[in-house]
C-alpha cells in the first residue's frame, strides 16, 4: 500500500509557494488556536506572515511563510 502523506498533492498550500518562501504549517485545533496568540505574534517578529488558516474536519491548518533568502553565490 502507498502511504497518501508521500504524495506531493497533501500539502495545504498551492506547490509555487515553496519556490519563494520557506513555509511552516501547524496543524492544532480550533480551540488550542485561539489560546496561542502570544505564539503568533511572536512569529509575526521572527519575520514569518500569516498566509492561510484553514479548517481540516476539527482541525486547524496554519501556513506560515518568509521570503527565501537570495542564494546567488550558488
Amino acid at each position: 500500500m502507498a502511504s497518501p502523506s508521500s504524495s506531493p498533492t497533501s500539502k495545504p498550500y498551492p506547490p509555487q509557494w515553496e519556490q519563494v518562501a520557506d513555509l511552516r504549517v501547524f496543524r492544532t485545533s480550533a480551540e488550542e488556536w485561539e489560546r496561542l496568540l502570544g505564539w503568533r505574534a511572536d512569529m509575526r517578529k521572527r519575520g514569518w506572515k500569516l498566509l492561510r488558516v484553514s479548517s481540516e474536519g476539527p482541525e486547524m491548518v496554519a501556513i506560515f511563510g518568509r521570503n527565501k533568502p537570495d542564494r546567488t553565490s550558488e
